[in-house]
């Protein structure tokens, strides 16, 4: 393996703590929380005393103030655990950025330091039942009244919404004015007129709750504007980014458990007296298996040493996207083959990785948009 070099004494320390809360307070509980189709809300408590919400958010918050290698860990851990189910990633490092970047000081200091004990949890919505990676095309609307927004309209595939108590929400404040008419507001969940749909029933990612959102005349305070009017789909590109290259980090993190998971069958499964591993077909299946990991890790952690100095661009973190998505779901596709018949079977930790996977050329952005998005800049 190509060694790695991002990562000091201190991450690793968090990498061993990460794994250990990993195997005590996790993996023991997903397949329960697979079948109730949500986690219990406790985890995000003990998560939150651990330190392993918002661990890039400035201690002033409550967060570890540590750079974002410590969230990439923490993603890596729980993506090599199997355990898709807590939505911890997208609520410290999707949600929790949101606000400390573009959020008053009365926003920071209500929600933030909330967010990162797990007393809060937190989603962000933007796709709509009519519109999914076409964001200039939502319907939700917010119109200013005074010393509030009345914000109506509905969202879906909400990670996290479930479970939320705030959520980002997108919608238009000028419905004329194309992307310059799109702003972010912070909804909290008790607000009249908010409402939660039923919990959707996903092919993949079973444990991690997700929901259809509702908002009927809820009235938002201006204060719970996130940076300015307007100035939404500014923010929102320039965090899409991160969030995408958290989906490659993702992807090559499961890949890297999946191979693990496979040799280890593969060397103690035997045909014709033989171990699988013996037989060329499968020993060069693994080897390509194992040469696409490590190029796509060697693109993405280049890819996060460009975000540690403000430099990654969304063409390149699309790149990163798509590619390592595209590869996650091959990958792992082949693994199931080499566990034959086991390898369908939902006990199996390989079954669950692979309809896991799946989504993940979808969100963020489908795959097809992320080409887009490249050719644009060739």
């Amino acid at each position: 393996m190509i060694p790695r070099t991002l990562f000091n004494e201190d991450h690793e320390m968090l990498r061993d703590a990460a794994r250990r809360f990993m195997e005590t307070e996790v993996v023991p509980h997903h397949e329960r929380w697979e079948e109730q189709g949500y986690v219990d809300r406790d985890v995000w408590l003990k998560a939150g005393a651990a330190g392993f919400l918002c661990a890039s958010m400035p201690e002033q918050y409550g967060g570890a103030g540590g750079d974002k290698l410590y969230s990439v860990v923490l993603m890596e851990e729980q993506a090599r655990a199997g355990c898709t189910g807590l939505g911890f990633g997208l609520h410290s490092e999707i949600v929790a950025p949101y606000i400390e970047h573009y959020g008053s000081e009365y926003l920071k200091s209500t929600y933030l330091p909330k967010m990162a004990a797990g007393e809060m949890i937190g989603a962000i919505a933007m796709t709509e039942p009519g519109t999914g990676s076409d964001l200039q095309s939502i319907k939700a609307t917010a119109v200013r009244q005074g010393d509030h927004y009345l914000l109506n309209g509905s969202k879906t595939f909400i990670t996290n919404g479930w479970h939320a108590d705030l959520v980002i929400v997108v919608a238009k404040t000028d419905p004329d004015a194309g992307a310059k008419g799109i702003s972010l507001f912070v909804v909290d969940t008790s607000m009249p007129g908010f409402s939660k749909g039923n919990r959707l029933k996903k092919a993949g990612m079973k444990a991690q709750d997700t929901a259809e959102l509702f908002f009927d005349n809820v009235r938002v305070p201006v204060a719970n504007l996130l940076g300015e009017e307007g100035q939404g789909f500014k923010y929102l590109m320039r965090e899409l980014s991160w969030e995408r290259l958290q989906i490659a980090i993702t992807a090559v993190a499961a890949v890297e458990a999946c191979l693990e998971w496979t040799l280890a069958y593969t060397r103690e499964r035997k045909a014709f007296r033989r171990p699988i591993s013996d037989f060329q077909t499968a020993a060069h299946a693994l080897a390509e298996i194992r040469t696409e990991l490590e190029m796509g890790r060697v693109f993405v952690d280049r890819c996060l040493q460009l975000k540690l100095e403000d430099k990654l661009d969304a063409p390149t973190a699309s790149m990163a996207k798509y590619w390592t998505t595209e590869m996650q779901f091959r990958a792992i596709d082949r693994c199931v083959q080499l566990h034959g018949g086991y390898g369908y079977m939902w006990e199996y930790p390989i079954t669950r990785a692979w309809a896991d996977a799946r989504v993940q050329r979808i969100y963020g952005g489908a795959n097809e948009i992320m080409k887009e998005l490249i050719s644009r800049n060739l």
